[in-house]
């Protein structure tokens, strides 16, 4: 996880103050080590200009396609950054090297990173996938919310007072799912496509709304009671966590999250950032836009992780664009955005690393 500004943006920072919290706790563990490889005398300024010596970029046509996404849905943003665009087009079809942006009337700006060594910090975020049933069964039996009407007076109740069954028998049930944690899950990513098994197609529930209560990172909590170790701590040591945990237990925990997030049944609908733009996977990032305005071209030396997490030394580059935003991700941070499903989510859950970026800019 910021989506769209009516719709999206405040789930996102939700979202996103959670997993900075995790990434605070993690330390980055070994990874901060192996992804801190840059030691060559700090940068003299935020913005460096420079001359990258990388590889191409592996995902040209992604980034093609998240640009003509922009262009279709966005025009304004697209007419904002039109002479950037057209620019890196011409950039991709004479071929040209990272080091020869200057040639179509550009330049790379690298950012100094969170440590003046360039060490940007990254992290993941992605759309869940999650199995629902229209009616509560014995095994569906979690309920996910709308967002209450504003004929209800009053504070919005608390985790633990819905947990109690403070919205039911107010219609406001909009599925129900078989997991405690996927519903928690899906509040910190901001999102999910909802699977009914019906044979209908998945419907997206985005960001409907919140409580209004203070939220509480339950990462930090689990460390705070041994529960898990500070060095391991991610989203899927979370997951791995709960697996086995009783209904009892789980919500012992939550509860301790007062904050509540609500959703909105969208049909045919694409996952979008702050800028209401879909969001292509590898190709988008979630950054801090008073550094990375939204629409904005960054090239991403990333750190790649291997099935079980792990960073062995393989890096790759991606041109990708600015299209999130997040409370949380502040200054030298982006959120990457890695797709829809259980291994999109398996990635985010491991993504704390840092990468060298770049900022294309005439």
């Amino acid at each position: 996880m910021t989506k769209m500004k009516e719709n999206n943006h405040y789930y996102r920072f939700y979202a996103l103050c959670f997993f900075i919290m995790l990434s605070l706790l993690s330390g980055c563990q070994s990874n901060k080590n192996e992804g801190k490889e840059y030691r060559d005398g700090k940068l003299p300024l935020p913005l460096n200009i420079s001359h990258p010596q990388l590889s191409a970029p592996i995902n040209i046509s992604d980034y093609i396609i998240q640009v003509s996404k922009i262009k279709e849905i966005s025009p304004s943003l697209y007419q904002k950054n039109e002479h950037i665009y057209k620019a890196i087009d011409a950039w991709i079809n004479r071929s040209l090297s990272t080091s020869e942006f200057k040639k179509v009337g550009l330049n790379s700006y690298e950012m100094a990173g969170q440590d003046g060594y360039g060490n940007v910090h990254l992290t993941g975020y992605y759309t869940p996938v999650i199995k629902a049933r229209h009616t509560p069964t014995a095994e569906f039996k979690y309920p996910i919310y709308k967002m209450p009407p504003k004929t209800i007076k009053g504070r919005l109740p608390s985790r633990e007072q819905i947990y109690n069954g403070a919205l039911s028998g107010k219609g406001l049930e909009i599925a129900y799912s078989n997991s405690l944690m996927d519903n928690f899950i899906m509040e910190v990513q901001g999102s999910a496509y909802i699977d009914f098994e019906d044979g209908s197609p998945l419907v997206f529930f985005c960001y409907g709304g919140k409580n209004g209560h203070g939220y509480s990172s339950i990462g930090r909590l689990l460390v705070e009671q041994g529960e898990i170790e500070k060095e391991k701590m991610s989203i899927q040591a979370i997951k791995d966590w709960a697996k086995n945990k009783s209904e009892k237990k789980l919500k012992e925990l939550l509860i301790q999250n007062r904050s509540f997030i609500f959703f909105k049944p969208q049909h045919n609908a694409e996952v979008k950032g702050a800028a209401a733009v879909p969001l292509v996977a590898n190709a988008s990032i979630a950054s801090d836009k008073s550094l990375i305005p939204i629409g904005s071209v960054v090239l991403v030396d990333v750190p790649l992780l291997d099935n079980d997490g792990q960073y062995r030394g393989r890096r790759e580059t991606r041109l990708m664009v600015a299209l999130d935003v997040g409370g949380a991700i502040k200054g030298h941070h982006f959120d990457l955005y890695l797709g829809i499903g259980d291994k999109a989510g398996k990635l985010a859950g491991y993504y704390n690393h840092y990468g060298r970026a770049w900022v294309i800019k005439p």
